[in-house]
């Protein structure tokens, strides 16, 4: 059996917010991510999928020790980083590093593109010589399919997709090992994002990059992920690997998001029976009791409203969080 780089374990980010009117304010909590578990091996992709506010981006904060985690572990090559002081973390990012969502607002205008993506490095190796740091930039520009005569450059004189690759330059100048796409292609055109998503492949094969990529779009996620987990108010609906989940997803949320994924052949697009999800995400203030989706499922029973699922392992490693998996897997064979 593997070693995971990174283990989480039950680990719960929660945040105090204050309602009500001025003569009636209150504190009430979110729970944005809740005690969720997952690991990550080398050289392995891990795709994090779910509606917008589902927790997937405070997950990735938190493993970066960016919000603070009230509960859990994050434990990192056998040492947990929840609970280390800011100058310990600092040194722990030389190995874990991010891609932000919005390429252009990620870039500081009045920077270079050799001083943006150079940053790490003197941050980290503050001894590199400036000859090394500018043959290291170059090295990395190269590598991610920017010209090294771009060095000079500001940031407003590359396309979107251009200032991503910057930014995937700036997270592997400094060889890191873990690197948390925060939904890195979602502000980019369809065309680009599969060049920027087929970059990210190549260059984990290349440099063995362990991966987290973080997205809304399942169909994404498919070409860049060795397992998937899908999120749903802040709680692990379903966790398996990348055939698994499109080919027999076992919960009802998988189910939804992948039936609302289109077909690229419009023929097939019209004449498939699709069931989207009604109705919107319940308010991180106020989530369901039970199954946190069980207000949006059409498989809810009485069941589902009184007892919240355990994330349970199955027999082929995979491990999905649902009181009806079984009934509706024997339906679906029935079906068939």
């Amino acid at each position: 059996m593997r070693t995971p780089v990174l283990e989480v374990r039950d680990l719960a980010v929660h945040f105090r917010v204050e309602t009500g009117g001025l003569l009636r304010r209150q504190q009430r909590i979110i729970r944005a991510v809740d005690q969720v578990s997952f690991n990550v091996h080398s050289a392995e992709t891990l795709g994090i999928v779910g509606e917008s506010g589902c927790g997937k981006s405070t997950l990735a904060r938190a493993i970066l020790g960016l919000v603070r985690a009230q509960s859990g572990s994050v434990v990192w090559l056998g040492e947990n980083l929840v609970g280390l002081t800011e100058e310990q973390m600092r040194t722990k990012r030389r190995e874990i590093q991010l891609i932000f969502q919005d390429p252009q607002g990620s870039l500081d205008p009045r920077m270079t593109v050799g001083d943006i993506v150079a940053e790490p490095l003197r941050t980290f190796y503050p001894s590199m010589s400036r000859l090394q740091v500018r043959e290291r930039v170059q090295g990395i520009m190269k590598l991610v399919g920017l010209l090294p005569n771009q060095i000079n450059r500001y940031p407003h004189e590359f396309s979107g997709g251009q200032c991503q690759r910057i930014g995937i330059a700036r997270a592997l100048v400094v060889n890191p090992r873990l690197v948390v796409c925060d939904e890195p292609v979602s502000a980019l055109d369809v065309s680009i994002q599969a060049q920027i998503v087929n970059l990210l492949k190549d260059l984990q094969k290349k440099l063995q990059l362990s991966l987290i990529f973080i997205a809304h779009d399942l169909s994404v996620v498919r070409h860049v992920s060795d397992r998937v987990m899908v999120m749903y108010l802040g709680r692990i609906m379903e966790v398996a690997d990348r055939e698994s989940i499109y080919l027999t997803p076992r919960h009802p949320y998988t189910r939804a998001l992948i039936e609302s994924v289109p077909i690229p052949d419009p023929v097939k697009e019209r004449a498939r029976a699709r069931r989207s999800l009604e109705g919107d995400i319940p308010s991180p203030l106020d989530p369901p009791s039970g199954c946190v989706f069980h207000t949006r499922c059409r498989f809810a029973t009485d069941q589902c409203r009184k007892e919240v699922p355990a994330l349970e392992t199955l027999d082929s490693g995979n491990q999905v969080a649902c009181l009806r998996h079984r009934e509706l897997l024997a339906e679906d064979r029935d079906e068939q």
